[in-house]
C-alpha cells in the first residue's frame, strides 16, 4: 500500500502513468516490463540530454541488479524505481527553473560533469557557455557533420574555442568536448528540420 501511495503522490505524467499498473506486476515476477517502461523513458531523454540519460540508465541498472542479487527487497526496489520515475519527470522541469531551454540545459549538463568547472566558473558562467555553444553549434551544423571527419574537426575546434574563451578548466576539457559533441549529435537531427 505504501508503494502505491508513493506512486500516486508522484503524479506521473502520461509517459509514466503506466508505471502504476506495472508496480503491481513487479512483485509477480514481471520486473522486465517495468524495467522496459523506464528504459523507454530514459531512451526518450537520450534524444535530448545524453548526460541525464546515462545517469538515469545507470541508476536503473544498479537498482535492478541489486534486486536480482537479493541485496534489496521488492518494496525497496519499487521505491527506488518510483523515485527514478519521479526524478525523470523533475528533470524535464529543471531547464525552466534554471532559466534555460531544454537544449541549453543539455549542454549545461555536458559542461557540469567536470566538478572543477562548477567550482571555478560558477553556475552563471556555465549557463552562458551552454547558450553560446548551442547557438554556435546550431548555426554551424551540416546534415552530415557527424559522419565527415573534417566537419567533426571543425565542430571540435568551435567547441574548444568557446571553452577557452570562458576559461573552462583545461584538466577535463577534452572530455567536455567529447560530451558536448555527443550532445550535439543527439540534438542535430532536430536542428536540420
Amino acid at each position: 500500500a505504501s508503494v502505491k501511495r508513493l506512486f500516486l503522490m508522484s503524479s506521473a505524467p502520461s509517459g509514466l502513468s503506466r508505471l502504476y499498473i506495472m508496480v503491481r506486476d513487479f512483485a509477480g515476477g514481471r520486473s522486465e516490463a517495468l524495467k522496459k517502461l523506464l528504459n523507454d523513458e530514459i531512451s526518450a531523454r537520450a534524444r535530448s540530454n545524453v548526460v541525464e540519460s546515462k545517469k538515469f540508465s545507470e541508476r536503473l541498472e544498479q537498482a535492478v541488479a541489486r534486486y536480482h542479487t537479493n541485496a534489496i527487497s521488492t518494496v525497496e526496489v519499487l521505491q527506488e524505481l518510483i523515485e527514478l520515475a519521479h526524478d525523470i519527470r523533475e528533470a524535464r522541469k529543471r531547464g525552466e527553473e534554471e532559466g534555460l531551454t531544454e537544449e541549453e540545459i543539455a549542454f549545461y549538463d555536458a559542461l557540469a560533469t567536470n566538478e572543477s568547472a562548477i567550482e571555478v566558473l560558477g553556475n552563471d558562467s556555465l549557463k552562458l557557455i551552454a547558450h553560446e555553444l548551442l547557438e554556435s553549434l546550431k548555426s554551424n551544423v551540416t546534415v552530415d557533420w557527424s559522419h565527415r571527419e573534417s566537419a567533426r574537426a571543425r565542430m571540435r575546434v568551435l567547441v574548444k574555442r568557446i571553452l577557452r574563451k570562458y576559461g573552462y578548466p583545461p584538466d577535463l576539457q577534452d572530455a567536455a568536448i567529447r560530451t558536448v559533441l555527443q550532445q550535439a549529435e543527439a540534438l542535430s537531427s532536430q536542428w536540420a528540420n
